[in-house]
């Protein structure tokens, strides 16, 4: 990205998307869209998010080629855009600014006077999404950009009239320091993209950085030890949630309500504001919907709307989604890949009533694979029957020497297979009614899960979704 000033979009009228039916970039195309900037976009492939591109009034070019950007002041483009794309090399020869996907989300923060931004190494997608909900159904009408499809929003963005704003906070490669924020959110910190940060002290560090530049309160997980050693000694107002006593948004005694629906009792500056029911599973889900009513209620939305908003919530895109059922077998699909998050979904998973669970896991990067190969081990030991794919190197190549066979070595019983025909053929064959299948990882597994039902379909199975 070239140097930019914070302040670059006070300066420019015209703006290309390289890559603008990308779910990331559509929502900032639909916000800067309607500041009235003059915006043009290309893709590869037609879509439905390029339709409604089109239908903003929007020019889009179908491929990529050095005569889209002309006209352009600056040129955005998402991180799997290549460095010899021709749109991106003409920008670079031409002295036009460009500008990563990350890097724009910082700019339209700033535009913003009350910008929410959630960070934590898990939850940023549920935790974001129930804020956006929350504050849609308090009348705030505020702007989002979160990383899934939110049922709510119709979408993964959506463009308000007020001056609140709703987005993740990534930690990645430090995108999270470029955000406005004034009112921060911290679920967790944990070790996670060590090919960037190399220690867990990095990590702590850069959540410290990201705290001190927020300009308002921090709300964080109070029970969470890296998170509160990231913010020792740190001078500003500090809100904590959790489940352990002190902590000033509180949940006390959750229980398990059927196969999706968690309750508990909210207490807040030690009184109980009575009950919360949520229709999203998991004690980590508890979590984030604490955070979700702190943040809230810190931009003084009531204690009833948040509950009711929150009974409604029925969860965002790939987090324990619900897709359907193939001769009574549940199939679901998450997007957990890290140790931890897998932890949290499995054990909910195993805790939720069903007969088996076949977890369906596809790891993401050699790099996490190799550094965090024992806890793979350990969390992944968690389910009935474990299938795996190959590992999906997204931006590496496999200089560790790491494969998914390395894995099944450690795990008795486990299963892999190179395709997801094979993994379908696999699980459609040993999985029984009553059962559940979930398909987890940030890559492309859940084409496994549409694999499934594709075809049980095909083999005049009862499927329901």
């Amino acid at each position: 990205m070239t140097q930019l000033d914070k302040h670059a979009l006070d300066h420019i009228s015209r703006i290309h998307f390289i890559g603008i039916g990308g779910s990331g970039m559509f929502p900032l195309a639909q916000i800067l869209n309607k500041e009235g900037f003059q915006l043009t976009g290309s893709d590869n492939n037609e879509s439905d998010t390029l339709d409604l591109v089109r239908g903003m009034g929007i020019p889009v070019h179908l491929g990529h080629d050095a005569k889209n950007i002309e006209g352009a002041q600056m040129v955005v483009y998402t991180a799997a855009i290549p460095a010899d794309n021709p749109e991106l090399l003409a920008a670079k020869a031409a002295g036009i600014p460009t500008v990563e996907r990350a890097g724009m989300l910082g700019l339209i923060s700033r535009r913003y006077r009350r910008s929410v931004c959630v960070s934590g190494t898990h939850g940023k997608t549920t935790c974001s999404s129930m804020t956006a909900k929350i504050l849609m159904d308090a009348g705030a009408d505020p702007s989002a950009v979160i990383g899934g499809k939110l049922k709510a929003i119709g979408g993964s963005g959506r463009v308000g009239n007020s001056d609140i704003f709703v987005c993740e906070a990534c930690e990645f490669k430090d995108t999270f320091l470029s955000l406005h924020s004034d009112i921060g959110v911290i679920l967790n910190i944990d070790e996670d993209h060590l090919d960037y940060f190399g220690t867990l002290d990095n990590i702590i560090k850069s959540f410290r950085t990201f705290a001190e530049n927020n300009t308002g309160p921090i709300i964080f997980d109070g029970d969470d030890k890296n998170t509160r050693r990231a913010l020792a000694g740190l001078s500003k107002r500090l809100i904590s949630f959790g489940f352990g006593e002190g902590n000033a948004f509180r949940a006390v005694n959750p229980q398990v309500d059927g196969h999706m629906r968690y309750r508990y009792e909210l207490v807040v500056g030690g009184k109980n504001m009575g009950e919360i029911v949520l229709g999203v599973p998991g004690m980590h889900n508890i979590l984030n919907s604490l955070a979700a009513i702190a943040a809230a209620v810190e931009l003084g939305v009531s204690i009833e709307v948040c509950r009711d908003s929150l009974a409604g919530f029925t969860g965002a895109g790939r987090r324990f989604e619900i897709l359907g059922t193939i001769d009574g077998i549940t199939i679901a699909d998450d997007y957990a890949h890290h140790p931890a998050e897998l932890k949290a979904t499995l054990e909910t998973a195993m805790n939720m009533g069903y007969g088996q669970v076949f977890a369906v896991f596809q790891p993401f990067t050699y790099s996490r694979t190799k550094i965090l190969f024992d806890d793979f081990v350990k969390v992944l030991s968690i389910p009935d029957r474990l299938v795996m794919s190959e590992i999906m190197g997204g931006r590496e190549e496999n200089t560790y020497g790491i494969y998914t066979a390395d894995l099944a070595e450690k795990l008795p019983g486990s299963v892999w297979f190179p395709t997801f025909d094979e993994i379908a053929d696999y699980v459609l064959k040993e999985a029984k009614p009553g059962d559940l299948v979930i398909t987890l990882g940030c890559g492309d597994i859940y084409k496994a899960a549409k694999k499934m039902f594709q075809k049980a379909q095909e083999a005049g199975r009862d499927v329901k979704r």
